[in-house]
């Protein structure tokens, strides 16, 4: 009898082992409803077709759980997904209730549905996420506590249902304050030849935070419909994955809620993601490579990314790219979002030490409003983290464009900030509309088009330039009646062009300091 039993299951294996197979193969095939989603992305990139799953059901309550908000789950829930795993796999459903766990560790070909009505509320007992696993932080691999839901190395996988993951985040928050040494212990990592397999941390004094929701190493993959809150640290965090679908989650953090970005895309390829809502602690969607030293040693960029109709309210970024870029990201495009109320719109930061760097980036028909700080930056000269490098290479960031860009109120409309040893380079906007205090600020920039470039600031120059060079500014105009159009300094500013500009409502038109090379600048009507 056991026998029997036995091959039954390792048939119904073969058999979803064949169709995962097939369906990977079909990743790279046509797929008419995807073809249509990216038929006009501006780079190559293969169909992502969602993975599909026996029709099987297997309920928690089956195997022990109560949904009485009291009652501890984490045995019932790791009985019901290694049951649907031996079974060939299929759906764990978590019916409506209040399911009280610690963490959940998934296997191959499991959907795991968290059905309307659902809360899973996850212990903030650090005790309860151990043994440690392995994991990368900040950019750095280690070993740390679980994260509260974890997938590595698995193959067709899904956390899909309307309802809530709730990870009750307000003790993990007060580990910020105490984590500074094991943090820059961990920085400093690879720099002193700790290996991977030493950096074990998941204690209180070291209190460092895990994610939420992890998948590491994971191929085939679907996130949708569920609303996650309340967590630890970075909310959905998605490292070394290929193949990776998004689709209509919500990301709710308080504003107190420190480090709680709400997707985090880490050196991960081929992904789609559409109809996001987040509502976070710090940035929304955020693309990283990994972290200095120990992100060279891995070497996996983050590429092939669509990012798409997504609605952000609050947090410090609504697109963010960096700081960590040092196994680097390419072939992104963003189009048809809105950032409402956000400390920044459009982000991109790193620093020396960092390497990689930003490249291939397309982002349009964005809507921004009622932003504290910067509209647009791209920042190489970041300064705000304290994961330094003990190394002087420097991130280039290049071969950036930005167009049908709409921004009512912010601090500062466009910050471009490149560094002294790798400017900032190849970089467009077009058609962009910008009302806010203060105008364009470029340092060590060159080869930038603007074309059609309206920014409207309430005080200072439209545009600033310094130590930069060959722009082209085409078809600009500010309504606001500025002093100043263009202001230049800096003894390697050169070939500045302007075309066909309106700058019948500025005072001024260009102001030069005194250091600006002769001829530094180009008017298409020879006046200035």
């Amino acid at each position: 009898m056991m026998k029997r039993k036995y091959f039954s299951i390792l048939w119904r294996t073969i058999v979803v082992s064949l169709f995962t197979l097939q369906t990977s193969l079909l990743s790279g095939e046509n797929s008419d409803s995807n073809l249509q989603l990216l038929a006009d992305i501006p780079f190559d990139m293969p169909v992502i077709q969602e993975p599909v799953f026996p029709e099987q059901i297997f309920n928690i309550r089956d195997y022990g759980a109560i949904g009485d908000g009291e009652t501890v789950n984490t045995h019932a829930l790791a009985s019901a997904i290694a049951a649907c795993a031996d079974a060939g796999g299929g759906k764990v459903l978590i019916p409506a209730g209040t399911w009280f766990t610690g963490p959940i560790h998934f296997k191959s070909n499991i959907n795991l549905h968290v059905a309307e009505g659902a809360e899973v509320r996850f212990s903030n007992n650090p005790d309860d996420y151990l043994p440690v696993v392995f994991t990368r932080l900040e950019g750095i691999e280690c070993y740390n506590y679980s994260p509260m839901i974890y997938a590595k190395d698995c193959i067709n996988i899904a956390i899909t249902g309307k309802g809530t993951f709730n990870g009750q985040g307000e003790l993990w928050w007060l580990w910020k304050k105490k984590q500074g040494k094991a943090v820059q212990e961990l920085y400093d990592s690879q720099f002193n030849g700790i290996p991977v397999n030493k950096r074990i941390y998941g204690t209180k004094e070291a209190a460092l935070r895990s994610p939420m929701i992890q998948l590491i190493n994971c191929k085939n993959v679907l996130l949708e419909d569920y609303t996650s809150k309340n967590s630890p640290f970075w909310t959905n965090h998605i490292v070394y994955c290929d193949f990776v679908i998004v689709r209509n989650i919500r990301i709710l953090n308080p504003e107190h809620a420190h480090n709680s970005d709400g997707l985090n895309l880490d050196s991960s390829r081929n992904v789609h993601i559409q109809s996001l809502y987040a509502d976070v602690g710090d940035d929304a969607v955020c693309i990283k490579s990994g972290m200095n030293e120990d992100g060279w040693r891995v070497a996996r960029p983050s590429e092939n990314i669509v990012i798409e109709n997504c609605h952000v309210e609050k947090g410090h970024g609504g697109i963010v790219f960096g700081s960590d870029t040092s196994g680097g990201v390419k072939n992104i495009f963003v189009r048809n979002c809105v950032y409402d109320g956000t400390l920044m719109g459009i982000r991109m930061k790193s620093m020396r030490g960092r390497g990689g760097g930003i490249e291939k980036v397309w982002i349009q028909d964005i809507k921004m409003r009622n932003i504290g700080w910067d509209a647009i930056v791209l920042n190489m000269f970041y300064t705000a983290s304290s994961a330094t490098s003990r190394s002087d290479t420097p991130p280039d960031f290049h071969d950036i464009h930005l167009k049908n860009i709409t921004c009512q109120g912010a601090r500062d409309a466009i910050t471009l900030k490149g560094l002294p040893e790798q400017l900032i380079s190849t970089i467009t906007f077009e058609n962009i509309t910008i009302s806010a205090n203060n105008g364009l600020v470029a340092s060590n920039a060159q080869d930038v088009k603007l074309v059609n470039v309206n920014i409207t600031p309430k005080e200072g120059p439209v545009m600033s330039l310094k130590d930069s060079q060959d722009f082209i500014i085409h078809g600009a105009s500010s309504t606001g009646g500025a002093d100043t159009f263009l202001h230049l300094k800096g003894e390697k500013t050169g070939n500045i062009r302007l075309i066909d500009n309106d700058l019948s409502n500025v005072r001024q038109k260009v102001l030069l300091e005194k250091d600006v090379p002769a001829g530094a600048i180009i008017s298409d009507d020879g006046k200035l």
